[in-house]
Order: C-alpha cells, then structure tokens, then sequence
C-alpha cells in the first residue's frame, strides 16, 4: 500500500464522552468551554514511538470507520449476564431475545438517531447500522477525518508492516451535540497499528502449495517407532502422527456413540469467522468429507456471508491467500465434531476491523448458536490495542453472553509470550481470548490409539532438537498454547475460588482474568489432517496435510458445543461457568505435567512441498516445563479446567 493509496476499510481508534465499558478510563471533559474542541483522552496510539513515519496520507482518499454507542446500565447488563449463565441461578439459561437486549441495554433510539445525524452533518454517509445502534459504519474521505476529529493521517512502518494511524490526539469540534458526546463510547479503527489480527496456528497450509506430516509417520499415536534415528530419554521414539481424521477426533473425545444416535449438532447453527475467503472452500470439504467417509453438506448447510466480489481491502497487508487454509481447517473441524449442524461462513473485508465488523454483526443479528474465531491481537496492552477497541469487544461479547451465544477465541501459539522462558519481560496473554465473557480456547498435545481410544493429552508446549551428525541437538523452544494472566480484566465470578492465587495474583494481588478456560487438540504434530485446493510446482490440486495451532482447538470445541446444545436441547450460551464446575468430574480429562520426559519424531521435507531435496527430522519434546505455563491439578493457565472427555462433557449441567 502506497502513501497515495488508502485503504477502503478504516475505523478510527478513540475514546469519547462516557467511561470505557469495563475500564477505568475516560474521556476529555465534558465541561470544556463551549468554543474549544473536546479533546479524547487517551486516542494517540502508543505506538507511534516505535514506527517511522511514512507521510501524510492523500486527502481525498476514501475511509470507512466504525462508531461505537454506549450501552445503556451497564451494571445491569453484567448482572442479567451472571443470572442467565451461572448455573446454579433460577435464571440460569434465561437468555434475552435481541429485541429485548436493545430495549433494555442498547443505546436508545433517540441517541442513535442523534449520532446518525451529526455524522452527516460532518458530511459523513452512514453506510450500515446495526440492529442494536450500538455500532454505526460511515465512510467519508482522509480530509472529512482530519477536519472532524482535529487529527493528521500518517503512514507508518511498524512490525515489518505498512500502516496508518491518527498522529496524534482526536478531539471533537466545538459545538458537538451533548446528546453525541454522551453517548458515543468509542470510533474504531484508524489505530490500524494495533488492529493487524494474526491467524493463531504456526503452520498455516495456504497456496501455495505445503505438505505437514510427511511419512514415515504414525497412523496413530505410537504405530512407527523411529528406530533408525536416535534414541531419547533412553529409547527410540515415535514417529509424529500423519494427521488425525474426524472419525479419530470423534472417537477420543467420546462423541462417536452420540453421533451413531443422531447427536450431532442438528438443529444448531455455529458461526465461523475469518478474512476473505477461499474460492474452493465448499468444494475442497465436500471432498474431504467424501475421502474421510463423513456426511456430505446437505443443500443449505453450509452457507457464507462475505462482501461483494470487489470488497475485499488489503490484501496485500493481511496476506488474503495465507488466510485460505485457516478456513479450511474451520469449516473441516465444525463439521469433523458436528456432522449435523449448520455452518455459516463469514468471511470479513480483510484483517483489520473488517473483522470486528464481521464478528460484531453475527451477534448483533443473532446469525449462530456458537462463533468461533481462530485469530487474535496477540497482545494484551491497553497502549496498543487503543481503549475504544477492547470497549466494542467488551460490549458486543456481553451482548453474545445475554442472548445465548457461545463466543470462542483461540488462545494463541506463542505459549506465555516469553520465548520458552528466556524473556519473562514479554510474558502476557492475546486478547480477545481474554475478555471475561468469551472462551478462551487453548492447545493440548493428543495421543490417540490404534481402536481411536484417548490414552493420553498433554499440554501443548513445545520444544524442538535438530538432527545433526548422528545426534539430536540442544531442544529450541517452538511454539505452544496461549496462557496466563490478564493485565486488562479483573477476575470474573466463575473463576473465583477455581484459580490458583499464583496465577490470578501473578501481577499483582488483584486477582485477575486467566486462560485458557479449556484446551482441545492443537499440537501441529498431533494435529488434524485437512484437505485443501493448493498450487504445487506440478499442478494445481486438492492435497491433505496435517494442521495444528489453537486455530484447530476452537473449532474443534465449537463442534462439541454444538452436540452438547443439541444433546441439552437448548444452546448453553456462555458456558464458562458450566465448565469450571466441571472441574474434578467425570466431563474433564485433568491434565497434569508428565512424570518423565515425552518425545515424538517429526518429519519434514526439506523445501517443504516433495522428496526433491530428501527430508529432515526433529526431535519434539513434548510439554516442556521451561515456560511460566504448567499444567497442576484442578485448573492451570496451560490448559484451563482441562479437555473434554465425553459422554458427560455433553450431558452435564
């Protein structure tokens, strides 16, 4: 992207006249002279300091950005929300149609409508409003911005990347109507810095072309033994599975006999969201489904919600085609654990607030019992997120949680953040799995025998050591589920007396917010083998490969929610609370740290496509105890309450 090229989907990141939902911030007084500008406290980004400055941006550049409504008692709001998911409450699964969440708890209609017409008194169009008026898409151009929030636009390079942002504070113009700057919580976006989501699985298998779980590799865990390599911990170990199929993953997690009854999601619609979209998506499933001896999609099963075909917005910035196999996985995941359930696709302009306007509108419209969301921030810092966009998370996921919608987000790769322990210093969680009221969903390492059994899990986290001469080098930490302490939310009602004081007080002693809430299957190298339409040097063609990451896991629980709905006959909402009284029962696998080292052989060809330039093997070692995240007894910020171990993880109440 040039600095005369700026991009159609924009949203500009700061705080206005009412106090962040959820925070202690707030915004410039109100009080102000009627002739001076309302300034907004705290909407210059961060970090501007760390970025070089590429420019002003052309003026009559088309912008489009997000304007965030307030919720009305919002302490009214969180109290419905613990009555109708706590479930030891009489009004435990009462959920509020979306009729009744907008007349109780949106903004009112008066104020929407007021919002509605300063914007087009600065000379705005309003491009959409959703159902509830808490979020209002308006496009203008560079110059209608910078007039009206007081701001210049600026390119930026910052973390390998081209972007923009406001270069310095926004403020309103005098005069602005009281009835707007008290109401409007938040304007999304021009912040573009800390908007670039990340997809959260360390080997993505997008075109072109890549092969994971290359042989010699195990049918399951435990079939080859790598012999002809090195022994470790005192013998030879086993070679990495090839992938696992649905039928396996259905298995272990003690879904087959439920499915084999007709529980399988039926009757439940989950969500999915991510940038752009494969244009072979329902194509390479079918396909899937066919080779794995899966149901096919039943005509109107599966349906997508994506912008028209010239909509899509940076795909330069996000990389559109590294997105296609993180959609392949999903959609293949839902369906693997829920064959019966409807799946609706959503796939957003591109990487940045398209996404949060995606994710926004499914549950503002009520589109699905269960969104999942295999991307994160990765980061967990009010200075760089901007205090308008943890808000509109806040807000809408409340909004999900009142009217009975089960909200994952994956937890992230990168462990706690501290390189496998060597830089304490960057230890810290990825929002959005964080915020109190969504499923932070993380990684665990599956072991699946020859009858599709589970005979063991353990916390994904791992390290690799390089075969050189004859022997397996220094372990190198990699990669692993997201865990740890928030330094944004407070610690919410449900994990009260669940979490150790050594993980909620890490920072402080203020007992704060923790995750994950669970774990499923991520481990790229007990993953789960996918199909997809990739370009290889010989062709073009459908092809599968083994994928992990917490990109795998919260799929993988979003179908399991879907049987447990249809199994309850209601959809469970958020089920956070359910889960943490499931600790120490019969629903929950209790994953705890191995007694003695574990190990697994990786395979890999060398140019990462074919035997052209022969292959190469890693030693993995299997749940390494080098970062702060461990697994314990009871609830741990490895693997939260644990993994699912059904029947009873369907049928508990």
């Amino acid at each position: 992207m040039g600095s005369s090229r700026f991009a159609r989907r924009v949203a500009v990141g700061l705080l206005a006249g009412a106090t962040a939902f959820g925070l202690s911030l707030t915004a410039g007084s109100a009080s102000a002279a009627p002739s001076a500008r309302h300034p907004l406290t705290g909407s210059t980004p961060k970090w501007l300091s760390h970025a070089r400055d590429m420019g002003t941006t052309v003026t009559t550049d088309p912008v489009n950005f997000g304007i965030l409504l307030g919720m009305r008692d919002e302490s009214g709001a969180l109290a419905k929300l613990k009555a109708v998911s706590d479930p030891s409450s009489a009004s435990y699964g009462h959920y509020l149609s979306n009729k009744q969440f907008d007349a109780t708890y949106a903004p009112a209609r008066s104020s929407v409508t007021a919002v509605r017409n300063w914007l087009r008194d600065q000379g705005f169009t309003i491009d959409k409003t959703l159902p509830s008026g808490m979020y209002v898409e308006v496009s203008g151009t560079v110059g209608q911005v910078q007039s009206t929030f007081g701001t210049k636009i600026h390119n930026y390079s910052y973390l390998g990347k081209q972007v923009f942002a406001n270069n310095g504070q926004l403020s309103l113009p005098a005069g602005t109507p009281a009835a707007v700057t008290g109401t409007v919580s938040g304007v999304i976006g021009i912040d573009q810095g800390s908007e670039l989501k990340t997809i959260a699985d360390t080997e993505p298998g997008p075109p072109p072309g890549a092969r994971f779980g290359v042989q010699p590799c195990s049918a399951y865990y435990g079939q080859k033994i790598a012999t002809s390599k090195p022994a470790a911990g005192g013998k030879h170990q086993p070679y990495a599975v090839c992938g696992y199929t649905p039928s396996q993953l259905q298995s272990a997690y003690g879904e087959s006999s439920l499915i084999k009854k007709g529980i399988d999601g039926h009757g439940v619609t989950v969500a999915i969201t991510d940038a752009y979209a494969a244009p072979t998506m329902l194509e390479d499933a079918q396909k899937y489904n066919q080779v794995h001896h899966q149901p096919l999609f039943t005509p109107g099963q599966y349906s997508q919600i994506t912008p028209e075909a010239d909509g899509y917005d940076n795909t330069d910035l996000c990389g559109a085609q590294g997105w296609y196999g993180e959609e392949s996985l999903d959609v293949e995941a839902v369906h693997a654990m829920a064959p019966g359930a409807k799946i609706i696709y959503v796939g957003a302009a591109d990487c940045l607030n398209g996404l949060d306007d995606a994710w926004a509108n499914i549950i503002d419209s009520h589109f699905a019992d269960v969104v999942t969301n295999s991307w994160n921030d990765g980061i967990d810092d009010i200075s760089l997120l901007s205090n308008a966009y943890v808000t509109f998370y806040e807000q809408f996921s409340t909004e999900a949680a009142i009217t009975g919608i089960t909200v994952n987000f994956s937890s992230g790769d990168d462990g706690d953040d501290s390189v496998g322990g060597t830089n304490l210093a960057a230890k810290t969680v990825e929002f959005p799995a964080d915020l109190p009221y969504v499923t932070g969903v993380g990684g665990s390492s599956l072991f699946i025998g020859s009858k599709g059994q589970w005979v063991g899990e353990q916390g994904w986290q791992t390290s690799y050591s390089a075969l050189k001469n004859g022997t397996w080098g220094a372990p190198v930490y990699n990669s692993g589920g997201g865990g740890g302490t928030s330094t944004l939310f407070t610690q919410p009602w449900y994990q009260q007396g669940k979490v150790p004081t050594s993980e909620s007080e890490y920072w402080s002693k203020v007992p704060m917010r923790t995750v994950p809430d669970i774990a499923m299957d991520a481990d790229p190298n007990t993953g789960m083998i996918v199909g997809e339409t990739q370009v290889f040097p010989s062709g073009t063609f459908w092809d599968q490969y083994r994928i992990g990451g917490t990109s795998l896991a919260s799929p993988l629980l979003a179908g399991l929610v879907a049987v447990a709905d249809q199994a309850h006959h209601k959809a469970l909402g958020f089920i956070n609370p359910l889960y943490y009284r499931m600790i120490g029962t019969s629903a929950l696998h209790d994953i705890v740290a191995p007694k003695s080292p574990l190990f697994q052989v990786r395979t890999e060809y060398v140019n990462g496509v074919n035997n052209q330039q022969g292959k190469l093997y890693k030693l993995q070692h299997i749940d390494v105890q080098t970062t702060t995240l461990h697994d314990l007894p009871g609830y741990d910020d490895e693997t939260g309450v644990g993994t699912p171990r059904g029947p009873a993880f369907f049928t508990r109440n």
